[in-house]
């Protein structure tokens, strides 16, 4: 007589089957965005630093590129231009996302319509905006119109070097605020209720409900926010482009500006593949600082 095999033994039919099948299915759907993510981005990058190195053939890689960029004041002039722009745009936006964030998200009258206002510009390509924020600050435009109309001297704006960096700072914020205010919403909405009910009762004061129950439980979305702000405004090109072309006295000549200017301005491709290569390593260690810094012990373990 043969053993009988208990069920829970017993190889279900069509199991393995059933399990290449889903995973065939994963890898269908996963496909287009891998090939997209290699094709658009790894490819690209790998491409770069190759061209950057000076690899061609059985060559050895060179650092003669980097060499020259750092030894370069207009370039090295460029990434100071970026720090500074970095340290002054990053708070300003992320202060007035969540500012607007937290008023937007109490029970105004209209608060849709107002939140609809302030999301507009994100419609707006930023080629447009900058086309238009470039009418309004031109010497003879609307705002200096304003200005000399409630007795203040018209101001150069975009034309000194002096205003021309916070000028397009005014300008990419009034882009990027409204986009960052959404995903900051978004997480005012997840926290309860009852823990601002419980602080109310217990005598606390708004700015302390805020300070002790909605920053610590907006760090997330928070941490999102200023990485993913961090990076896009290390890319800002468009309103530099069209605007000042990085000028006045290199005031506003962004990295990106430097690496557009260098590609296909100076045909130097080495040289702009070096510098791209220097931006994305400077965006990873800024990103990977970031990161740490807003990670909680809870994360960390």
């Amino acid at each position: 007589m043969t053993a009988a095999v208990p069920d829970g033994m017993r190889r279900r039919p069509g199991r393995r089957s059933r399990i290449r099948g889903e995973w065939l299915a994963a890898a269908g759907f996963l496909a287009p965005a891998v090939v997209a993510v290699v094709v658009l981005r790894l490819w690209p990058t790998l491409e770069a630093l190759l061209v950057a190195l000076d690899v061609t053939g059985p060559k050895l890689p060179s650092l003669e590129n980097f060499r020259f960029l750092f030894a370069d004041p207009q370039f090295t002039g460029s990434l100071a231009t970026s720090a500074i722009y970095s340290l002054l745009v990053n708070p300003i936006q992320i202060a007035l996302a969540l500012g607007l964030a937290v008023l937007l998200d109490q029970n105004l009258p209209a608060v849709g319509v107002w939140r609809t206002f302030v999301l507009l510009p994100v419609a707006v390509p930023q080629a447009v905006s900058a086309v238009i924020w470039g009418v309004a600050m031109r010497p003879d435009g609307p705002l200096n119109a304003v200005l000399v109309a409630v007795g203040i001297a018209p101001q150069p704006f975009l034309t000194a070097p002096s205003q021309s960096l916070a000028s397009i700072i005014v300008i990419v914020s009034w882009i990027g605020v409204g986009y960052w205010m959404t995903f900051l919403i978004a997480g005012l909405k997840d926290i309860p209720t009852q823990f601002y009910e419980a602080a109310a009762i217990d005598g606390a004061r708004p700015w302390q409900r805020f300070w002790h129950i909605t920053l610590p439980l907006l760090r997330r979305p928070l941490t999102f926010v200023l990485v993913a702000d961090t990076v896009a405004n290390f890319l800002v090109f468009a309103p530099v482009q069209i605007l000042t072309k990085g000028g006045p006295q290199g005031s506003t000549n962004l990295v990106m500006n430097e690496i557009f200017a260098r590609a296909f301005e100076q045909g130097d491709a080495g040289g702009a593949a070096a510098a791209t290569t220097i931006l994305v390593a400077a965006v990873v260690v800024v990103v990977a600082i970031q990161f740490r810094l807003m990670l909680t012990r809870d994360d960390q373990t």
